[in-house]
This record gives structure tokens, sequence and C-alpha cells, in this order.
């Protein structure tokens, strides 16, 4: 099976957990997934299946949007509700409209401090398994652009809030620096992802759904090829410069605006390749669907 499928992750599973089980619905083992969910975490999981797995580089940088709730009071090590307490209790002492003047401050482009249980790659070892082998962790900070943060609520110690942020941001990461801010501590109590680039929650599945559904049903619910990558045009060629493709050859195609790269078609949903632009409406295959 060749597409993309939006899962509705549900909480207390990981990421892989969910690949496990559209590998076992589906047929398909080559599965990956665009940026992971930590486990406690819910919500919209874009995962690229069979051939299309070779399109992840180009969702790389999608931003992300999500909504959940930050206790104050106290920090973890983990900067959420599945680490171990980080100091003692402390009350927490501001309002709703001073949490909402701190949280002004993220907002733009920014270095972020990653957590150390992350899944951050430290010489080729996500950061969280070094982190609990009781090794140093010497993670970077890393250049995010937070687009919006609102603090929408605040329920004793618990504050709801929404966020859309650059691919590679952690949002705990802002939830334990505003605790900090505070002068109390926090760390982030739930989070859903409400959308990834452009993948929604109106077009996800929730996992009890699609484990009863069959092989034909999920093909049908996948996103038309042509929505994916929509930075993209999208032009249709005929077989011999198809078959010119397949073998890796620069081919002019059909007419198309001057964006850098584009969608080459065989067929209504029969994505060939992406390829990029080198003069005029010559191009080079750069990844090949066959």
């Amino acid at each position: 099976m060749n597409g993309l499928i939006v899962v509705d992750k549900p909480g207390g599973m990981t990421s892989h957990d969910v690949v496990a089980i559209v590998r076992r619905v589906t047929g398909e083992t080559s599965i990956g997934h665009l940026g992971t969910l930590d486990p406690m975490a819910t919500g919209v999981l874009p995962l690229l299946l069979g051939k299309y797995t070779r399109l992840a580089q180009f969702f790389g940088q999608a931003e992300k949007s999500y909504t959940g709730t930050i206790r104050f009071g106290f920090a973890t090590d983990t900067f959420d509700a599945e680490g171990q307490a980080a100091g003692e209790d402390v009350p927490l002492g501001v309002g709703l409209a001073e949490l909402r003047e701190l949280a002004r401050r993220f907002h733009g482009e920014m270095e972020q401090m990653p957590p150390v249980f992350s899944a951050k790659k430290i010489n080729g070892v996500a950061a969280h398994k070094l982190a609990r082998a009781g090794m140093d962790v010497p993670v970077k900070a890393a250049r995010i652009t937070i687009h919006s943060f609102e603090l929408t609520s605040l329920e004793g110690d618990v504050a709801t809030f929404a966020m859309t942020v650059s691919a590679g941001g952690y949002v705990r990461s802002v939830a334990h620096e505003l605790g900090g801010m505070a002068g109390c501590g926090a760390h982030l109590a739930s989070l859903r992802r409400t959308r990834a680039g452009v993948f929604g929650l109106e077009q996800a599945i929730g996992l009890e759904e699609l484990k009863g559904m069959s092989r034909e049903a999920v093909e049908a619910r996948l996103p038309h090829p042509r929505s994916l990558l929509v930075d993209m045009p999208s032009v249709m060629v005929d077989e011999q410069t198809a078959g010119r493709i397949r073998n890796g050859m620069q081919v002019n195609v059909p007419e198309f605006s001057d964006a850098g790269m584009v969608k080459v078609f065989s067929g209504p949903r029969e994505m060939l390749c992406v390829a990029k632009r080198v003069a005029g409406t010559l191009v080079q295959p750069v990844v090949v669907m066959g």
C-alpha cells in the first residue's frame, strides 16, 4: 500500500506501537512517521506507507499545532508528567494575566534547549537512552520559531494552552521554562497534536476504528496523492517520458510555475517522482517512486 495515512494516536503508547498496528492492518511493512509523539501525547500522527516513505525528506519542516495543559508548582526531569519531580512543591503565586504576560516572551524565532529525555540523536543514540543510563547528555540549543502561544484558562495550578511551533520545537521545554519564569516550576501535563503541516484531526482515523477496517477501506481513506506536498505543482507525463524518468534521466515536462520542485504523475493517482527544475521545463528526478 502506497500513500499517507493520518492516525489519531491515543495516549499511553509510543509512535512505534502505532506503526506496528498499522503494519498489521495494512499488510505494508515499509512505514515511516513524520515526527513522533511522546507516549503521553495524543493526536495527529501522519505515516508514510510503502514507496511513499521515500518522500519523508520533503515533509521535514512542517510546523505543528497543539493544545494541552501545563501544571505549575513543580518541574520534572523529563519536563512532562511522566518524569520525576525535580525540586520541592512551590505554590503558583501569579494569576492568568501575569502568566499570559510571561507567555508573550515565547513568540517568534528563538534558541530552545531540548529536554535531555528526548528522541534527539547524540552521536547516533537517542538522548533519552543516554539519560536513562545515567550518562551526561550534551544537548545543544536549537533555533526554532513559535508562531503562536496562548494560555486560554487557569484553574487552580493548571493552565490550558494552544500553540503552533516550527519543526523541532518542544512544547514541554516551553512549559518548563515558563514555570521557571513564574518562580514555581511547571511541567507539561497533557498534550494533543491538532495539526501537522496540512494534516489535521479532521483527516485522522482513530486507532480503534482503524483496527476494524479492511485493507481496502483504509486505502479508500488515504488522502489523494495530489494533495500531498502542496507547495509543489503537479504535472502529468506520457508513458514514454515516464520510462525516461524511471531510468533517472532528465526530461521536459508540461509547463508549470517557477517552483523549484514538481510532483510528476503517470496517471491520476500514480505519483511517479519528485523532480527538481533544472531550467525552463527541464527537470531532474530526485526521488523516483517506480
